[in-house]
């Protein structure tokens, strides 16, 4: 199967959002989006609008979500759950309506999914499901994906933290380096799965094109690392000295203050992309050095914008 010809993100105004759009254009891809701003070709709510727009494409990716930067009080919560599942619920309706739906529909899931693992990693076919609200929240973004009507492929991204120039994860972890805390986080052991982004639409083309893989898919480098050897290559990319280490209680006084849940550092993520290396799929940001380097040469000096929940 050749590259779409028109594709339909939805979620386009995120970082990983904005990155595909922007790259499926560079290719010449027709592409539409659904969104809550007024640039979108269809909004939320309004399911005839969404099934216009899904009629005739070849291709549905839905990143659409609240920031998990934000503590998990009751109205965050509930942000980020409706966030996600709601809007895969009504694209799940909307391709029910729509005369000539795309054939393949890529919807964003977690890596978060799995359990807090430091003894072994945890691929596809078996991975153990954790549990807590992040968890809870995956396992109904992904059974969404089962409304979809039968003749359309779905695949659930199971991402694992993305990394790039520009935005996503990374910055507060540049700013936190260029601060002097750039230190082990909590214990330090906790693994730190990561994707580059462009690997994560390198990852998208190459599901898309491949029609017999459905289901879950976790997209993460197969060279994960621990936190304090993160935290070392960042410095060491970055061109900080020192690293001051940020205990537990550290984090959980810092995670008030700035608003948002030290979980995001603690849990240990250890994810294996075994479906994608089982068809063939080559990284081209295999290892942190490089992904690092990458990012650092696209990136300016001083304190970096970050948004959060």
């Amino acid at each position: 199967m050749s590259g779409p010809r028109t594709a339909v993100v939805a979620g386009a105004s995120g970082y990983i959002g904005r990155y595909l759009t922007a790259r499926l254009r560079h290719r010449g891809v027709t592409v539409r989006t659904i969104g809550r701003g007024a640039s979108a070709d269809a909004g939320w709510g309004d399911e005839s609008a969404v099934a216009r727009v899904l009629d005739g494409a070849d291709l549905l990716v839905n990143l659409a979500g609240r920031s998990v930067s934000c503590r998990y009080n009751k109205r965050n919560a509930d942000l980020i759950f409706s966030s996600r599942v709601r809007t895969t619920a009504e694209l799940a309706r909307a391709l029910g309506r729509a005369a000539a739906p795309p054939p393949v529909w890529i919807n964003a899931s977690t890596g978060t999914i799995y359990r807090d693992a430091r003894d072994r990693p945890q691929d596809e076919a078996t991975g153990e499901l954790g549990s807590g609200f992040s968890v809870e929240v995956a396992r109904a973004w992904e059974r969404e994906l089962g409304g979809a009507p039968e003749h359309v492929r779905t695949v659930a991204l199971r991402m694992s933290i993305v990394i790039g120039a520009g935005g996503g994860a990374i910055n507060p972890i540049i700013n936190l380096v260029r601060m002097g805390f750039g230190g082990p986080m909590g214990d330090g052991g906790q693994m730190f799965s990561w994707v580059h982004v462009e690997d994560v639409a390198r990852a998208i083309d190459h599901l898309y094109a491949d029609a017999g893989v459905s289901g879950p898919v976790n997209v993460a480098t197969p060279n994960p690392v621990t936190n304090a050897e993160l935290m070392r290559q960042m410095r060491e990319v970055f061109g900080a000295p020192f690293g001051i280490p940020e205990p537990t209680w550290l984090l959980e006084v810092g995670g008030r203050i700035i608003g948002t849940e030290p979980e995001l550092v603690l849990k240990s993520r250890w994810v294996h992309p075994g479906v994608l290396l089982g068809t063939g799929f080559t990284f081209r940001f295999p290892h942190l050095q490089g992904a690092l380097e990458q990012i650092a040469s696209r990136t300016r000096a001083g304190l970096l914008p970050v948004q959060l929940g």
